[in-house]
């Protein structure tokens, strides 16, 4: 006996996004490998050069977990791009600082960076490309700003770089 499968009334969302997401996450793994550094660690170098910001800060801007982040901040001083210093706000507080290579580096991954979304919004005439960002934003700082609260532990796709 063959089950029907329910007919959909809406196109996945679900698949569209995770699948769009998936690729351009490989595709931005592959094209900073070639300078030596992993999306977060240019994440963590582009928001540490804004403004002098902790570790936690960096963290959550990055979406990390704490072991995430220690580990990628480990890469980066020993890569000689960053380093961890005093607050000058807090003396608690620990900052991750880059350092003069770090943020040449910072600045060629943003290039490297810009290309890769440059190259999957090429594909779109302008005013698509204008029209998915704007509702894409949209989407993001608003119905789905804040994942919701959930009986079980939804996990991430981890972000392999």
């Amino acid at each position: 006996m063959t089950a029907m499968a329910p007919a959909r009334t809406e196109p996945d969302l679900s698949f569209l996004l995770d699948h769009t997401s998936h690729v351009l996450r490989t595709q931005m793994a592959a094209a900073l490998a070639e300078i030596g550094l992993t999306a977060r660690m240019h994440c963590v170098l582009v928001h540490a050069l804004e403004e002098e910001r902790t570790q936690i800060q960096l963290a959550e801007i990055g979406d990390m977990d704490k072991t995430t982040m220690v580990v990628t901040v480990d890469a980066l001083e020993k890569a000689g791009l960053a380093e961890r210093r005093p607050s000058s706000k807090d003396r608690r507080a620990r900052i991750i600082a880059v350092t003069e290579k770090g943020a040449q580096v910072a600045e060629a991954s943003q290039r490297i960076v810009d290309g890769v979304h440059e190259r999957a919004l090429g594909c779109l005439p302008q005013d698509e490309r204008e029209v998915l960002l704007q509702a894409m934003k949209r989407l993001v700082d608003g119905h789905l700003a804040t994942p919701s609260e959930s009986p079980q532990t939804v996990r991430r796709a981890r972000q392999r770089g």
